[in-house]
């Protein structure tokens, strides 16, 4: 909300600056009589229709032409664009100039020859060029603003995490070897709770240690997410009730830290993973381009999903900042259903 309001009093700036520098040059090149004139009646109709023109051909492009081909880096398409603006101006001045104020005046500005589309919309480019040409740098430089927000933003939450992150190492060594002096007891007469000790020591050692880089590989992701979830039917036994299944090719392919993770808690921290006739569901697709997790579950009388919260937010954050608009992420809340979506790109683009 706070950038689309900078936004319109940048454009408000804009458009006042233009008029402002025509006003101008009428005084530098008519005198005083020139410039008075503009304010005098009968109105400039034709300097009213150039104007309009122009903020349409500038508004057109700023808000859709630039976003969907500079924004994507489709040069082509934003020559293509180019084309057809010019093509907006000349129609927007036609209409006004040559339609609607003919009726009210009997006059036309252009003799017939020259109304013909081509003739027209070629003679009108190069005043359709100024609204083209500010409302393109003027998108620049918010993309450029857009950007520096986002990496500030980024190092700032990234900053935040590593300081939350070290404030919950309460000496991980002790904690480490305490584990493994566990294992080293228990793995001759009780290789389970062995293997169960080694697990958790995997997990924590991810968490504490590996998972602290923006990215990792997706089979890293993967195992951890498997070691929490098989601690987790240790907790249940028999009653846990989840369906988990992994489809595609599993390899290194790079993904954020920790992100995957933060559905497959919820559903253990806030869902239903009990019930049999409605198990709880995590699915992974993995294609050449992409990784997807969906997850479903009942939900739990005693707790309450949210759409929103701080959890969300920073995720959402994250996301964008990495990929802009080139993820999906998904919440839906049906009844007592909650169901989550998620597809992340491999290649990310700059």
């Amino acid at each position: 909300m706070e950038i689309n309001k900078k936004q319109w009093y940048f454009h408000l700036a804009v458009v006042l600056t233009i008029v402002l520098m025509d006003l101008f040059s009428d005084y530098v090149y008519g005198g005083s009589e020139r410039f008075l004139g503009n304010f005098q009646l009968p109105l400039n109709y034709m300097r009213v229709i150039m104007y309009t023109a122009t903020f349409t051909t500038y508004a057109v492009n700023f808000y859709f032409v630039c976003p969907y081909t500079l924004g994507k880096k489709h040069y082509v398409r934003f020559a293509i664009g180019f084309v057809f603006l010019i093509v907006i101006f000349g129609r927007v001045r036609y209409l006004l100039e040559e339609v609607l104020l003919f009726e009210f005046t009997g006059k036309h500005n252009y003799f017939e020859e020259s109304r013909r589309f081509l003739f027209y919309t070629f003679d009108n480019s190069i005043y359709a060029i100024k609204g083209i040409l500010y409302s393109t740098l003027v998108y620049f430089f918010f993309e450029y603003a857009t950007n520096q927000h986002r990496i500030h933003t980024l190092e700032l939450d990234y900053n935040k995490a590593e300081l939350s992150l070290l404030k919950s190492q309460l000496e991980p060594h002790f904690l480490f070897n305490t584990l493994n002096a566990f294992y080293t007891d228990l793995v001759d007469d009780k290789p389970k709770i062995a293997k169960d000790i080694l697990r958790l020591c995997q997990l924590l050692r991810y968490v504490t240690y590996e998972a602290g880089t923006d990215f990792m590989p997706l089979s890293k992701e993967i195992n951890f997410i498997e070691d929490y979830i098989y601690l987790h039917r240790k907790r249940f036994e028999d009653t846990l009730s989840l369906d988990y299944i992994i489809d595609g090719l599993v390899g290194d392919q790079k993904v954020p830290s920790l992100v995957f993770i933060h559905f497959v808690e919820n559903i253990f921290k806030h869902g239903v993973v009990t019930n049999k006739e409605f198990p709880a569901k995590i699915n992974i697709t993995v294609t050449e381009d992409f990784v997807s997790m969906e997850t479903s579950n009942k939900i739990s009388n005693t707790e309450q999903y949210s759409t929103s919260g701080i959890g969300k937010e920073n995720l959402e954050r994250r996301l964008s900042t990495i990929y802009k608009q080139d993820y999906v992420l998904h919440y839906n809340q049906s009844d007592d259903i909650f169901t989550t979506s998620l597809k992340l790109p491999f290649k990310i683009k700059s």
